[in-house]
């Protein structure tokens, strides 16, 4: 070893004692090189893990994979039906043992399922080092969320819970009721979002407006959780067992203490996503009575009262009689139709017009008002047929009949109608003057005007007709790019981070006129990761500097860019201990951002 060591930095002497050993131990060094392939071969590997292999809908589960012994030729992109992978960052890990150097790459994905049932993420190969890797195939299972046992609440482990709930009363076809929905949170979530509710599924009700009321404490077990009441308005459309559920949703939870870095980064508390489920809840609908059921009854159900006017009552025959009727209370306004008038064979009626005014936020109260058209068509009608409404009240079992009586008309019958006489004044002939019977035949017809030359032959007409085509296509094309625009996030990206680093040069510029060291620090970092995940494809908060020397060659960055990266990045951390006093050398690293941004912008990702 000694003599390796000294001739290791003697240049050509190294390479001719190289060989005189190789000639001379040519076995034993044979034996020695082929262990030490085979050493190295041994150091490379490729993982595969999932941190769980159940889950229930709403969660996620982080598929990390792990390279060791070197940098691989190609990253494996996992593909599963009914799985959305993210990819949530990329990081690079060296150590020493034994005098030896090990390096190793990590890339994590997050995994969510869009449905459930039962996953296999397929097997995944790798190169490295010259060699191929594959992993072994890995199960998971995704299960409908449910709710908590009694005893899981009690004891606290439960983070986040949901409770569904109907109400405990007799239920009619056609009767608005309020499902109580309660979601809980323990009281170490610090902050919640995204709540999104997946699945409803209802088996005899038509599910209306959700209205969510003011939060609410309650203690439970040893902690206490703080409770977001929805209230949900249910209609039930048949007799039977209805039933509402099981509900799942998934909501985004922030447990832990929240602190904030001198750059806006976020350090402490831990960001999850829960799944919640409700059981499902049933109740039992009652038919409605057959017994002294009313002739005007149409399905309305619920407690109503009535209001009906009517105008002109003194008219001729075929003059229009507007009948308003006015039905307020609760129970399902949507289904409040008016009865059909038989008896009223005496007036022709036009179809009715309705407005719904609602005074409660699920829209069971409020009220809805008709307005329709009748005309007398004879003499001898006298009067407008009373009115009748019926409903069916839950309340008491039985219906009810609102009546208006009848109102009294004066109907004239059409008789000749006098021609107009036209105001103007008089003015007598003039005495002993002959009557002119026949005006005399012009002799002079005037002068001919020149017709001019027609419109369809005069270019500035025609080219007045080519606008709305010229539009029509300026309007196709700039909805085409649109259209582009929105199918190409990648674009849509791309241009917001061009927006963005456009006006971020402008304060890099104000700060460093400024001598605003933190301002301009924290400016410079957000830039740099902005344009970093763009070119990368990755989010922007993943970017650390590791990225600059593990992916962004890979693009075919120049050795300058990346040496200009790197200082800046450098800098950046340097300035949280020891920051840069003078506006020239804030001018300064502004300046190489500008012209280290320009070449990142340049390359193909």
């Amino acid at each position: 070893m000694a003599v390796w060591k000294n001739n290791a930095v003697r240049g050509n002497g190294f390479h001719a004692k190289v060989g005189r050993l190789c000639l001379r131990h040519g076995k034993v060094f044979a034996v020695t090189l082929g262990l030490l392939v085979s050493f190295a071969a041994s150091a490379a590997n490729f993982t595969a893990s999932l941190d769980r292999d159940s889950i229930a809908m709403g969660e996620t589960v982080t598929l990390t994979m792990t390279f060791e012994g070197g940098q691989p030729q190609n990253s494996p992109t996992p593909d599963v039906a009914g799985l959305d992978f993210a990819n949530t960052g990329n990081s690079s890990s060296f150590s020493w043992n034994n005098g030896q150097m090990t390096s190793g790459v990590t890339v994590t994905y997050s995994i969510t399922p869009e449905h459930p049932g039962e996953y296999v993420i397929p097997a995944m190969t790798a190169e490295i080092g010259g060699q191929q890797f594959t992993t072994q195939p890995m199960k998971l299972e995704v299960t409908k969320p449910g709710s908590p046992s009694t005893a899981q609440i009690n004891s606290g482990t439960q983070i986040a819970f949901m409770r569904l709930s109907l109400p405990d009363q007799k239920v009619y076809p056609g009767q608005v009721i309020p499902a109580q929905l309660q979601i809980y949170f323990r009281d170490d979530v610090q902050n919640e979002q995204g709540l999104q509710l997946t699945s409803m599924p209802a088996d005899g009700f038509t599910i209306g407006k959700m209205i969510q009321g003011g939060r609410q404490q309650e203690q439970i077990g040893n902690h206490v959780y703080t409770v977001f009441p929805i209230t949900i308005a249910l209609t039930a459309l048949k007799a039977g067992t209805l039933s509402v559920g099981p509900v799942s949703a998934n909501v985004t939870v922030i447990t832990g203490g929240q602190n904030f870095g001198p750059f806006g980064q976020f350090f402490g508390g831990e960001q999850r996503q829960v799944g919640l489920g409700a059981d499902q809840a049933n109740v039992q609908s009652l038919p409605l009575p057959t017994q002294n059921v009313p002739p005007s009854f149409n399905g309305a159900v619920g407690d109503f009262s009535m209001v009906v006017t009517a105008g002109p009552t003194n008219l001729a025959v075929g003059d229009p009689v507007t009948m308003r009727v006015q039905i307020s209370g609760r129970g399902a306004m949507d289904s409040v139709m008016l009865p059909n008038q038989s008896g009223w064979n005496d007036f022709k009626i036009f179809s009715p017009t309705s407005k719904t005014d609602l005074s409660d936020s699920l829209g069971d109260e409020g009220t809805k008002t008709f307005e329709e058209i009748v005309t007398p068509q004879n003499a001898s009608v006298h009067e407008l047929p009373a009115f009748s409404f019926s409903y069916f009240n839950p309340d008491d079992g039985a219906y009810h009949v609102l009546t208006q009586p009848a109102t009294p008309l004066v109907v004239t019958s059409v008789g000749a109608t006098p021609l107009p006489t036209i105001a103007a004044t008089k003015t007598a002939p003039a005495e002993n003057q002959a009557p002119q019977d026949i005006v005399s035949i012009r002799q002079n017809l005037g002068t001919l005007a020149q017709v001019g030359t027609p419109l369809i032959m005069r270019p500035a007409f025609v080219a007045l007709q080519t606008l709305p085509v010229l539009a029509f296509f300026a309007a196709l094309a700039w909805r085409k790019r649109t259209d582009n625009l929105a199918n190409n996030p990648r674009l849509r990206r791309q241009r917001a981070v061009a927006q963005l680093i456009i006006s971020g040069l402008d304060d890099l510029n104000k700060f460093a006129t400024e001598n605003k060291s933190t301002e301009f620090f924290a400016m410079l970092f957000r830039l740099l990761q902005e344009q970093l995940g763009e070119r990368l494809d990755c989010p922007a908060i993943s970017i650390t500097e590791a990225d600059v020397d593990n992916r962004l060659i890979l693009l075919g960055a120049k050795p300058e860019t990346l040496e200009s990266l790197r200082e800046l990045f450098q800098a950046c951390n340097q300035a949280r201990y020891a920051s840069i006093q003078t506006s020239q050398e804030l001018s300064a690293l502004a300046a190489k951002f500008k012209k280290t941004v320009g070449e990142l912008q340049e390359l193909k990702a």
